[in-house]
C-alpha cells in the first residue's frame, strides 16, 4: 500500500531493463531487437515480515480491577506476536496482517470475568485473555486500471478503489468475534524522501459480533426477552457507517549521511457510530449509543538496525521501533456513558481508552 515499496519495484525493474551493448556487433543488437521482452513476474513487490512487540498499558474494555488504596487500574501489559505480508502486482497492492495479542492477569481469559472473579461470581485466578486478530487491505489503482496518468497532479501519485476485511477472536468470556468489512477510496499522496501518505475515506459495516454477557439465559441480561433484553445467542449486528483510514512513511533523509537510519511512520483510523453497542438489541438490554472511535499510533520512530550494522544492502531487514498507541472509544463504546466503562455511575474504569508507549523488533525474510 506504500509508496515507497513501488518507487523501489519501479526502480528495479527500470534497472532491469538496462543492459550494456558494449561492443556487440549490428547484428547481435538488430536480434536483440526483434526478441519480445521478458515477461514480468505477476508480484511486482512481495514483502512478508514477523514482529515481537510489547504494549505496556493496554486496555480491554468493561476489565479493570481495584488497587489496595481504592484506585481503578483498568490497564494490562500486553505481548503481541504478528507476521505482515505486503505485495503489488500490475494493478494494485494487498496488505495483510495477523497478529496474537496475550495480556496479563488483568485481561483474564474465561471463564473471569473480572480479575479474580468467574462468572458465578466465585473466586478464580484466570490466566491472560489471548486474542487473534486479522486484517487485510487490497488496492486497484486507477491510474494502473486506465493506463493513464490522469491520477496523478501535484503531490497526488495516485486514487485507488479499496477493500478489505477485519475478523478477531478472543479467549475470555465476552468471547468476541468480530467480522467487519470496508470499501471506499484511497487517495496517495507524496512525502519527502521518498514518503507517503494515504487518506481512505470508506464505508464501514461490522455485520457480525458476539457479546456472551448479552445471551439469554445468564444472570447479565436486563430481563429475559429474547430479541429485546436479550439475544439468544449472545451474536450482535450493527449498522453500517463512516470510516476513514490514514497512514504515513517517511525516511529522515534530512539528517547527515552517516545517520541516515531513522524513519517516520503512523497511522489513524476513524470509525462513525454504528448503533447502539448492543445492535440490534435496543435500551432496554442497558445498551447505550456507540461514538466515533478513534484508533491510532500518530507516530512510529524506526531505527533500520540491519543497515546500520550490515550495510544499505540489508535495510529495513532487522528494524528496531518505538511508537505511541492512542485508542479513544475501544470498539466504539462511548468512554463517557456506556456501562462497560464506567466502574459507577460517572466513575470511569479506566479501560475504553487506550494510552500507552509500545515498542517491538520486526525481522524481514
Amino acid at each position: 500500500m506504500s509508496y515507497f515499496r513501488r518507487a523501489i519495484a519501479a526502480a528495479a525493474l527500470s534497472l532491469a531493463t538496462l543492459a550494456p551493448a558494449g561492443f556487440a556487433s549490428a547484428a547481435d543488437m538488430a536480434a536483440k531487437a526483434i526478441k519480445p521482452p521478458p515477461d514480468l513476474p505477476f508480484f511486482l513487490v512481495i514483502d512478508n515480515r514477523v514482529t515481537f512487540s510489547y504494549i505496556f498499558s493496554g486496555t480491554d474494555p468493561g476489565v479493570f480491577s481495584t488497587r489496595p488504596d481504592g484506585t481503578i487500574n483498568g490497564k494490562t501489559p500486553k505481548q503481541v506476536y504478528s507476521f505482515t505480508h505486503f505485495d503489488a502486482w500490475a494493478y494494485g497492492t494487498n496488505f495483510f496482517t495477523i497478529s496474537m495479542f496475550k495480556s496479563g492477569h488483568n485481561d483474564p481469559a474465561s471463564p473471569c470475568i473480572q480479575p479474580g472473579l468467574t462468572a458465578s461470581f466465585g473466586v478464580g485466578d484466570c490466566a491472560g485473555a489471548t486474542e487473534i486478530y486479522g486484517l487485510f487491505r487490497s488496492t486497484f489503482g486507477f491510474n494502473e486500471i486506465f493506463n493513464t496518468k490522469a491520477f496523478s497532479i501535484g503531490p497526488l501519485h495516485n486514487v485507488s478503489f479499496e477493500v478489505g476485511m477485519d475478523a478477531n477472536t478472543e479467549n475470555n468470556y465476552l468471547a468476541p468475534a468480530k467480522r467487519d468489512v470496508v470499501a471506499g477510496l484511497q487517495f496517495a499522496f507524496d512525502l519527502p524522501y521518498k514518503g507517503y501518505i494515504n487518506v481512505a475515506p470508506l464505508l464501514y459495516y461490522e455485520f457480525s459480533n458476539h457479546n456472551a454477557f448479552l445471551q439469554c439465559g445468564t444472570v447479565f441480561p436486563v430481563g429475559q426477552v429474547a430479541g429485546v433484553s436479550c439475544s439468544p445467542d449472545g451474536n450482535t449486528s450493527y449498522k453500517p457507517t463512516w470510516a476513514v483510514e490514514i497512514n504515513y512513511y517517511m525516511d529522515l533523509g534530512f539528517l547527515p549521511e552517516n545517520m541516515q537510519y531513522f524513519s517516520i511512520s503512523g497511522r489513524a483510523g476513524w470509525y462513525g457510530n454504528k448503533g447502539n453497542q448492543n445492535e440490534p438489541l435496543g435500551v432496554a438490554s442497558g445498551g447505550t449509543a456507540t461514538a466515533i472511535e478513534l484508533n491510532s499510533e500518530p507516530i512510529r520512530l524506526t531505527f533500520d538496525a540491519s543497515k546500520a550494522f550490515m550495510g544499505p544492502k540489508y535495510s529495513h531487514f532487522v528494524d528496531v521501533w518505538v511508537a505511541y498507541r492512542y485508542w479513544q472509544n475501544k470498539f466504539g463504546l462511548d468512554h463517557n456513558t456506556s456501562p462497560a466503562c464506567l466502574a459507577a455511575p460517572g466513575v470511569s474504569n479506566n479501560s475504553c481508552t487506550e494510552s500507552s508507549l509500545y515498542s517491538g523488533i520486526t525481522v524481514k525474510f
